[in-house]
């Protein structure tokens, strides 16, 4: 399934600011149908106000799970203004989802 144009948002700020290494975006809007904030960007039933984050970034080492939210809040300022209602945010660090950390190691 391809992504809207909110998510390509989402996806190109979170990717820009935060370096990700896993990104995942899920548009949960359908679950909403009728609800008065339905609608995203295109003002259209169905699309684009609700949304599941997880993110896996290193950027979120040492840092609280309340500085971690804050800080992809700030990079969606504008569209949790706007066309996104509602962002469930879970913020990993690499350890804390179970990634492996790349080595290299010279022979």
């Amino acid at each position: 399934m391809s992504e809207g144009p909110v998510a390509a948002i989402i996806r190109a700020k979170l990717t820009e600011g935060l370096a990700p290494r896993r990104l995942e975006i899920e548009d949960d809007s359908w679950r909403h149908a009728g609800h008065h904030h339905e609608g995203g960007m295109d003002a259209k039933p169905g699309g684009e106000s609700h949304f599941n984050l997880v993110i896996v970034s290193e950027t979120f080492q040492r840092q609280s799970r309340v500085a971690r939210q804050r800080a992809v809040n700030a990079l969606l300022k504008t569209e949790l203004a706007g066309p996104v209602h509602a962002l469930s945010i879970k913020a990993l660090t690499p350890d804390e989802a179970g990634e492996e950390k790349t080595t290299f190691t010279s022979s």
